[in-house]
């Protein structure tokens, strides 16, 4: 394995310095000559790790205002998700399935963990969700997609989890960023509406096994229409 860089061994100091301090997102990071004496680096190799830190929303830095400490967003996770998943679909492997299959995962097992004692109110969102997805499937002949997003995002409102909504949601950034390229025309909106229905539905009840019962079916048609559209490469 190669031995690290100057530079990131000061990425590595950079990050444990923002622990050890408790910074949080906003918070100022030392100035760029103070890290420089602080790490006995020079300013290049400072200035790289700034950079690559910057690059992952670690830090923030403005010419006159200083270095401070990023949004520490997922949205480089995002990118990095659709990216991988694109290149690897548009080389004829399952780059895109892989992707779907890891949240299928996940929801599967949060919306049993959902399901049980959901308070009524966090209920009523993805409820008024599933009524305007029955609209525009009716009216417009398919589910906007920011609709369905906000269905699935508003599901695990009452896990209270700010880290599960952003994992949640870099799937959903990078499976957009690839929409166009598994768009099939296959898909049934008024089951894939049923679906939802059936799924909050099931949450509602508290019923565990018939929420995961619900979600699996799903994805079974997500899953399938990906598969078609793995086997002929872009």
């Amino acid at each position: 394995m190669a031995r690290p860089t100057m530079a990131q061994d000061i990425e590595r100091k950079i990050k444990e310095l923002i622990l050890d301090r408790a910074l949080g997102p906003g918070d100022p990071v030392p100035a760029e000559s103070e890290l420089m004496e602080l790490f006995s680096a020079g300013r290049v190799p400072v200035r790289e790790a700034l950079k690559a830190l910057q690059a992952v929303n670690v830090v923030e830095t403005g010419r006159g205002f200083g270095t401070f400490v990023g949004s520490l967003s997922l949205t480089p996770f995002a990118e990095a998700l659709a990216l991988r998943a694109a290149v690897r679909h548009g080389r004829g492997e399952p780059g895109l399935l892989e992707l779907m299959r890891v949240r299928e995962a996940l929801e599967t097992g949060l919306v049993g963990a959902v399901s049980v004692g959901v308070p009524a109110e966090d209920v009523a969102v993805p409820q008024t969700l599933v009524a305007r997805m029955e609209a525009e499937a009716a009216g417009e002949g398919r589910v906007a997609r920011p609709t369905d997003r906000a269905f699935h995002l508003a599901l695990y409102t009452s896990l209270d989890n700010h880290l599960l909504s952003e994992v949640l949601d870099a799937f959903w950034a990078a499976m957009d960023r690839t929409r166009e390229s598994v768009e099939t025309g296959s898909q049934d909106f008024a089951v894939t509406c049923a679906q939802h229905r059936e799924i909050v539905s099931a949450v509602a009840a508290g019923d565990c096994a018939r929420a995961v019962r619900a979600m699996r079916a799903h994805f079974n048609g997500i899953r399938a229409r990906l598969e078609i559209s793995s086997a002929t490469p872009v």
